[in-house]
């Protein structure tokens, strides 16, 4: 299997020289943690992890108590209005008043019944500018409840829903750094085989333009047709043409991979080293399948969209026909001239409300609102449990490919060696003047496919190793979950 070394010398050819390449190449690591930490990319799942934390947040403040002051001050009027007179007659009179007020409640949801409990209190202030009259009324005290009857309760069902939407954005969040990390590593991989690909098709060049001197020399001497010789011409314009291509497609990937991981733009090639295999530990497809349902957000998706459609029912009953409130409270009050006066001799004050409605005729609109929100359950349910299946199936698919993948990686390897050697020796024998010219082609063409494969076979490996940790949040090489 051919050393990072080697193709780090491959990609030097691009640039001047091997030593260059080895001083700044740019590992898969380094390009991974840049991405995470610096790039667009990676600063979008922290963006998305503050957003889904903030709005854990507000649903933790809607359970918790709430201190508020509210008023008027002023609302004053200076107006003509009309006065109902004793006689039942009505006069037109100028009156000039100001009417103010301020509350300080503190309230409380129960999320259990949806009721708010509150407790609170209030002044009034009434002054009459034209009739020099001042009044004060003072709840210092009041305590009361509102509670909905046969009503949607959206506090129930958010406390519900609410700790499973944050659960799983906090999971969505490593499992969208595994998957930048897979999306590097797929563009590191094809920046590098490009590279690759360059420094092939720079060799086949350098190669191709020997041979021709050669078979001028064997030309000239009446050793070689003209046929062949037109090829070998032939041939090396093909492998100048390609040469440039390569280097074109390497020069465009390199700008990709550098614009996704906030890589500044360099000067010349961006060089990269070839990493080692991926790490290959035995993953039962088993236990992946366990660890993913453990530590997987769809997991905690699927029981929350289920949550969701039937809370969605209960909204469409709860929404639809005996709509009923009731409200009770109790406290002291009292009214003066002055406001320290009312707080002499305080009465007692009491309030019980029950208002309802009730739709008599609706011609079944309740009945299809109902049975929308239902079918739409049904339908849930189904793309749920396929998903499920779906999820599962994938898993199974990418744990059980594994080993594939490394018997791959080894084959890769083993093919480059030998069709390297076979190459060389080609080569060697044609030089000699004891291969044929298409021999010596397919023997070329053999060594460039088996080193395209090698990279192929390695970057499978790594994406894989990604694509399964992002699968199941877990580190099957320190058996440990990425979760913290």
């Amino acid at each position: 299997m051919k050393s990072p070394a080697f193709f780090l010398l491959i990609a030097g050819l691009l640039t001047g020289g091997p030593g260059r390449a080895a001083a700044q190449a740019l590992t898969l690591a380094d390009a991974i943690g840049q991405t995470l930490d610096h790039a667009a990319a990676g600063r979008q799942t922290s963006t998305n992890r503050e957003t889904s934390y903030w709005a854990w947040r507000t649903y933790q403040a809607n359970y918790r108590p709430q201190l508020g002051l509210a008023g008027t001050l002023p609302n004053f009027s200076r107006v003509i209005t009309p006065v109902v007179q004793p006689d039942g007659t009505t006069d037109f009179r100028a009156v000039r008043i100001n009417s103010s007020n301020l509350a300080l409640t503190l309230s409380q949801n129960v999320g259990w019944s949806g009721a708010q409990v509150f407790v609170g209190a209030e002044v009034q202030r009434f002054d009459d500018f034209n009739g020099k009259l001042k009044r004060y009324n003072n709840q210092p005290f009041t305590l009361g409840i509102t509670q909905p009857l046969g009503q949607f309760n959206g506090l129930k069902w958010a406390r519900a829903i609410e700790p499973l939407r944050f659960a799983e954005s906090q999971r969505g969040y490593v499992e969208e750094r595994e998957t930048v990390a897979q999306r590097v590593t797929e563009l590191y991989f094809d920046v590098l085989l490009q590279q690759v690909n360059a420094a092939v098709a720079g060799q086949n060049a350098g190669a191709t333009a020997e041979l021709l001197r050669i078979g001028r020399e064997r030309a000239a001497l009446g050793r070689l047709s003209q046929s062949d010789l037109l090829q070998l011409e032939l041939n090396l314009l093909d492998a100048q043409q390609a040469r440039n291509q390569a280097r074109l497609d390497a020069e465009s990937a390199a700008l990709t991979l550098q614009a996704y991981t906030g890589q500044p733009a360099a000067e010349g090639a961006l060089l990269l080293a070839v990493p080692a295999a991926a790490p290959q530990p035995a993953v039962p497809p088993v236990q992946a399948l366990a660890e993913a349902r453990q530590h997987r957000s769809s997991t905690l998706a699927f029981r929350r969209r289920l949550l969701q459609a039937e809370r969605d029912v209960a909204l469409a009953r709860g929404s639809t026909g005996l709509q009923a409130s009731l409200t009770a409270n109790l406290g002291y009050v009292n009214q003066a001239p002055n406001l320290m006066d009312t707080y002499a001799n305080l009465q007692n004050q009491q309030q019980l409300r029950l208002a309802f409605a009730l739709p008599l005729v609706d011609w079944g609109h309740r009945q299809a609102t109902v049975k929308t929100a239902e079918l739409a359950r049904e339908q849930i349910r189904l793309s749920v449990a396929q998903e499920e299946r779906s999820f599962e199936q994938v898993v199974l698919t990418q744990a059980a490919q594994q080993p594939a993948l490394r018997e791959q990686l080894a084959l890769a390897g083993r093919a480059d060696s030998l069709a390297q050697r076979r190459y060389d020796i080609a080569r060697a024998t044609y030089l000699l003047g004891r291969l044929s010219l298409t021999d010596l082609t397919l023997a070329s063409g053999a060594k460039d496919g088996a080193r395209r494969s090698y990279i192929f076979a390695l970057r499978a490996g790594w994406v894989a190793y990604y694509r399964l940790r992002a699968l199941t949040l877990f580190n099957f090489e320190l058996q440990t979950p990425l979760l913290k």
